[in-house]
């Protein structure tokens, strides 16, 4: 979708982020800004806040943020066209696009109409099943065996197709849709050779896969009788609407529940997600007969950062299973297993246990990764300990996946625990597997891994810190940011504004964080024209890096009563009153803080050159560092904070 301007400008501004939220959750007032229950995570104390003078939300137990726009992409899953299409339909506004090229035209036109052929499809199999002698007597018949509700055939749009050759071919071109486009959306077969036509799906039940917008985008079939020559499932090919690497089955109807819940479920297929959610549990999906994908796991990465993969109870398929885990990992999210009983898969245990005795299961036998590999993998090798030392390495593989330094770190202590290993030993193997693997790629030569591996105990110090220097500086500038759209425009001492007296004061001044320093020069920029911005600019105007930071500045958790003034006269000091002394330590604060950052840099630079000269050079220069540190240290020592 190529959306003009013009559209996405009338959108934003007549997007009211009151009525959009208040859409999906009830909101109560509460000084300036509304509150609710977030309706990204499970809570009971309300800590969503939205701000209608400022036109954003936030929520203070997850930390989602945005504007009306955001909030419709978060919640329903959806691109920002998508958002922005969604919204226009609510206010009716005209939807206008921009001119595409000839090509572009042509493949956007392509898929609306496959999207059509798509959910012809779906609806006519599903009028089958319920309205079709053989639909009722073989589809209908198996679902309801399987225990499947009429609400949850309806929920998942199941159906069937005929035991007929043509039959949905012949009922499509009735209806108006072209041999050309069943072929390519995967419902029917053409044999270049014979030039025979036929349809994909015939005497199966039928799983419609959807979009994450709910769009019937392909299908998978299950036979019903025993047929050595056919096999059980099969499945669209893939198309210019369907990606299969980039699919989850049930996401659409999960995703809600993923994120209330804040974890996933993962399964194998069809009826896992469908009998789960019989049961109650509605935050799964299925990979549906591929290997789990780096574009699956984003997804699932969109609503959570929790993945709880359920196993059947068979080990020659989890070992095989196991490198799913790892790109999990790999991605950044955290893993949970459950493994269930011998013979056992989620949807006959889900209906062998029973609804509540079904969730305690999930529950009570959910085990972190870790543990569960350990004791996978450790089973076999008691009274082999070359076995053994295998086995541990590839536990440590797993945990040098991991991106984040902290969690790693977590993991490796919980091994060294659960194995009696010496942390140290472990330690020393992840960093020898996260050195091979750099090397491989060829992010490094073999002459950096071994430099590397010499310095990897000053690295561990580093990651220990609490903040760098480069983060307390970029807090600074946070702060410089949040001052200048508060009170950009208020007047300070000696007849200058805000805004001119930091524009000022950080001549000599450079930003580090590569947003706050875009967002000064903005502010630099149009001061010089006249203009001082607000926050309004840089949500409709600036990119998403830009966005976040706006939205992350504003809508304080907590807010005074106007009872304490109006009713008690208990009368307190806002941060307006006292400008003039937040402005100078502000200032000096970030002097400081940037000195900090720039000494950091300096002594890298030392550690790194092996000329004298230039040596002589950077020690002067962080003499003359040090000695400014000390001038502002006792500056800021003088300031009284009021």
């Amino acid at each position: 979708m190529n959306l003009s301007q013009n559209t996405i400008s009338e959108v934003q501004d007549r997007a009211d982020i009151e009525e959009v939220v208040g859409d999906y959750v009830s909101l109560k007032k509460k000084g300036q800004n509304l509150w609710a229950c977030c309706p990204f995570h499970n809570e009971k104390t309300p800590s969503f806040s939205v701000a209608p003078n400022k036109g954003i939300y936030k929520c203070f137990g997850c930390g989602k943020a945005g504007d009306a726009i955001q909030f419709i992409m978060d919640l329903e899953g959806l691109s920002f066209p998508e958002a922005i299409k969604q919204l226009a339909e609510k206010y009716g506004i005209e939807i206008e696009e921009d001119e595409r090229l000839p090509e572009q035209q042509e493949a956007y036109n392509e898929k609306e109409s496959l999207y059509i052929v798509l959910n012809y499809a779906t609806n006519y199999y599903k009028d089958l099943l319920h309205n079709h002698e053989e639909g009722k007597s073989i589809g209908l018949s198996y679902f309801k065996e399987r225990g499947f509700s009429k609400q949850t055939i309806e929920k998942f749009n199941l159906g069937y197709a005929l035991n007929s050759w043509d039959g949905l071919l012949k009922a499509a071109q009735s209806a108006g849709h072209s041999e050309e486009l069943l072929e390519k959306s995967g419902l029917i077969i053409k044999k270049e050779e014979t030039d025979k036509v036929y349809d994909r799906f015939r005497n199966r039940v039928i799983f419609p896969v959807h979009s994450i917008s709910g769009k019937p985008i392909a299908f998978g079939a299950r036979i019903l009788i025993k047929d050595k020559k056919q096999p059980k499932y099969i499945n669209s090919p893939e198309t210019p609407v369907y990606h299969k690497s980039e699919v989850l089955y049930g996401m659409y109807q999960a995703k809600q529940t993923i994120r209330n819940e804040d974890n996933c479920f993962l399964v194998e297929g069809y009826t896992d997600v469908i009998s789960l959610h019989q049961s109650g549990v509605e935050n799964v999906v299925a990979s549906s007969g591929t290997s789990l994908t780096t574009n699956q796991i984003q997804l699932i990465s969109r609503y959570t950062k929790n993945i709880t993969v359920l196993f059947d109870g068979d080990t020659a398929g989890i070992k095989a299973s196991l490198r799913g885990i790892d790109l999990i990992l790999e991605g950044g999210l955290n893993v949970k297993v459950v493994l269930f009983p011998d013979g056992e898969d989620p949807d006959s245990y889900s209906q062998r246990l029973g609804d509540e005795a079904f969730k305690k299961y999930l529950e009570d036998n959910a085990k972190d990764f870790i543990r569960f590999k350990s004791d996978l993998l450790l089973e076999d090798t008691k009274k082999d300990p070359i076995r053994k030392a295998e086995t541990i390495q590839e536990i440590v593989r797993s945990i040098s996946k991991i991106p984040d330094p902290v969690k790693r770190a977590i993991y490796v202590k919980e091994t060294s625990e659960i194995l009696e290993i010496d942390e140290a030993i472990l330690v020393a193997e992840q960093n020898k597997i996260i050195l091979r693997e750099k090397q491989v790629k060829g992010d490094i030569t073999k002459q950096q891994a071994n430099n590397l591996s010499h310095n990897y105990s000053q690295a561990s110090e580093q990651i220990q810190k609490k903040y760098s220097p480069f983060e307390v500086a970029a807090l600074q500038e946070k702060e410089s940011i949040r001052l200048l759209l508060s009170y950009g425009d208020l007047p300070l001492a000696e007849e200058t504004t805000l805004i001119q007296y930091l524009i000022n004061e950080f001549k000599s001044t450079e930003f580090i964080h590569p947003v706050y320093k875009r967002i000064f020069e903005d502010f630099k920029n149009y001061l010089n024209k006249g203009e001082i911005l607000n926050e309004a600019h840089f949500i409709k105007n600036g990119d998403e890096e830009i966005r976040k930071a706006i939205f992350s500045l504003f809508t304080d958790r907590y807010e005074l009563s106007e009872n304490w003034e109006k009713k008690f006269q208990i009368y307190t000091i806002h941060e307006r009153h006292i400008l003039n002394d937040s402005a100078f330590t502000h200032v000096l604060r970030l002097k400081h803080r940037s000195i900090l950052h720039l000494l950091d840099l300096n002594v890298q630079k030392l550690r790194e050159t092996d000329s004298l000269i230039e040596e002589e050079k950077i020690l002067r220069y962080q003499m003359q560092l040090n000695e400014a540190k000390r001038e502002i240290g006792d500056l800021l020592g003088m300031v009284v904070v009021k």
